[in-house]
């Protein structure tokens, strides 16, 4: 086990006291993020010559899961944030000596859907756009933002897909942008940006990311781990962090069943349908932790022998996360459903999770029919669409 997954298991307590203070405050609490913070959990997937860990993806989504049944937010959090550094990582390295020179525990924020238009001019672009969803944003200082480049008319240009990078004096946060029903700890607010110079030191075109080729362009090939294709890292993020919701809500559920007694006197740790149920949650949770780290092992396997990863190989991995996660929603909603009344208590940690989870559903990376149609496309030698991204 790796040493901040220890951590983690240590203050395990201590997380999940700032879970509803975190919902109440519509962000991580500072508590929370200390906790993430001097764990070292950020720092997970950084490069070792900046402070970071430089670990195996392996250890870094096992320790997401164990975050994120405690706190839903705090696990989501902790996978957003922690998959930045894999991506800075292999940014120019001026970039990475501005974020992390001076204090290696600085967080970065996203996120990169590309609403940011990008105009050329000298050096660099000048920058603007409104995103939502920056989930933890208030406790980062950089953040990564998707973007069109454009023409002098304002038309976007073939292939002008970009990750613009920026330091917090740069961006607004919109204070109260994230009022929302679940996962309100993770303060997943609206980012505003009006006409900033960016310079191309702080621009990646992220496709070279795709398939794990960009470490060797970059310097970053003996390291395996910048090695892994990006979008199925940062997705594992989503998908570790939706599976952990629901392990937390089946401990609440165990928990509830220990003294809970139905209408009709029998006690529902011994009543075969609330047995039948549990069984069932239970078995469809472990398997999806099966299939979710399986494939990262693969990856990471793969990785190590530094082969780069096909469509087919990646389109495999997205398929399987996404499948994971509506079991995981599923056999949530059946235990909310079996839970009794005092389920619905807004002090409810099952409430709580049934939320969380519901919210993590709508998530781009949970959105399973793309996934699914460009899998079975890829089967049958069809081109895919441009939009869906493995």
């Amino acid at each position: 086990m790796h040493e901040v997954h220890e951590r983690i298991l240590a203050r395990a307590e201590e997380i999940a006291a700032e879970a509803a203070p975190s919902d109440e405050l519509g962000r991580l609490t500072d508590k929370a993020a200390e906790v993430l913070r001097s764990s070292g959990v950020i720092r997970m997937l950084q490069p070792a010559e900046f402070g970071g860990h430089e670990a195996g993806p392996v250890d870094f989504f096992r320790t997401l899961r164990d975050i994120g049944v405690h706190s839903s937010s705090a696990g989501w959090v902790a996978g957003v944030v922690g998959v930045h550094a894999f991506e800075v990582a292999q940014m120019d390295i001026a970039l990475q000596k501005e974020i992390w020179g001076e204090d290696p525990d600085t967080w970065i924020a996203s996120p990169y859907a590309p609403l940011g238009r990008a105009t050329p001019v000298e050096g660099g672009f000048r920058f603007s756009g409104r995103w939502p969803f920056s989930s933890g944003t208030d406790h980062c200082r950089w953040i990564i933002l998707g973007g069109l480049i454009v023409d002098e008319d304002g038309k976007p240009v073939p292939g002008g897909l970009r990750h613009f990078v920026l330091p917090r004096k740069d961006y607004e946060i919109v204070q109260d942008s994230w009022d929302v029903v679940g996962l309100r700890g993770t303060g997943s607010k609206d980012i505003v940006i009006e006409d900033r110079f960016i310079p191309e030191h702080r621009i990646l075109d992220p496709a070279p990311m795709e398939d794990g080729g960009l470490a060797h362009q970059v310097g970053r090939g003996d390291s395996p781990l910048y090695r892994m294709p990006f979008h199925p890292m940062f997705t594992a993020g989503i998908t570790t962090a939706t599976v952990a919701m629901a392990q937390g809500a089946l401990a609440a559920f165990i928990a509830s069943m220990r003294g809970r007694v139905t209408a009709r006197g029998v006690k529902t740790a011994n009543d075969p349908h609330q047995l039948a149920v549990l069984g069932r949650a239970i078995s469809d949770l472990e398997a999806g932790e099966v299939q979710l780290f399986g494939d990262i092992e693969r990856m990471w396997e793969q990785a190590q022998r530094d082969e780069r990863f096909s469509p087919e190989e990646r389109l495999r991995v997205r398929r399987n996360q996404v499948r994971i996660a509506r079991r995981a929603v599923d056999a949530v909603d059946e235990l909310f459903l079996h839970a009794g009344g005092t389920a619905l208590r807004s002090d409810s940690t099952l409430q709580r999770c049934w939320r969380d989870i519901h919210a993590a559903m709508n998530h781009a990376s949970n959105n399973a029919d793309p996934i699914y149609q460009a899998y079975g496309l890829n089967t049958f030698g069809h081109p895919l669409p441009a939009s869906v991204l493995f």
